[in-house]
């Protein structure tokens, strides 16, 4: 007898609940140097200038993308999300984006 094979749920189906309920829930640093852990930053570069508009979204699109919702109120600021989000809305996922502005409307109008 064969057990039925499931196929493995998309990482996009909860992507929801990784979005914090409110922009204030964002309490990540402003400026300095950041390290990731390596369960967020598995790959390349782990260690982010937020003073450098580059690596803040090259940071801001790895934590959104590979971390769970405390990961994103700790590493993530609302000051820059809100300055850098027509840039940021273009390096993550359709699904990612649209939780994004579905929870904070000022985002959807900020899409540039």
């Amino acid at each position: 007898m064969t057990a039925a094979v499931r196929p493995l749920p998309s990482r996009w189906d909860a992507v929801a609940e990784k979005v914090p309920d409110s922009l204030a829930d964002l309490r990540g640093p402003a400026t300095g140097t950041v390290e990731l852990p390596l369960r967020l930053a598995w790959s390349g570069l782990r260690v982010f200038d937020l003073d450098d508009p580059r690596l803040r979204l090259s940071m801001y699109h790895v934590v959104l993308t590979e971390g769970r919702r405390q990961d994103v109120e700790t590493y993530v600021c609302a000051d820059h999300v809100l300055a850098d989000w027509p840039r940021l809305r273009r390096l993550v996922a359709r699904r990612l984006r649209e939780a994004w502005e579905v929870r904070f409307t000022v985002l959807a109008g900020e899409a540039g």
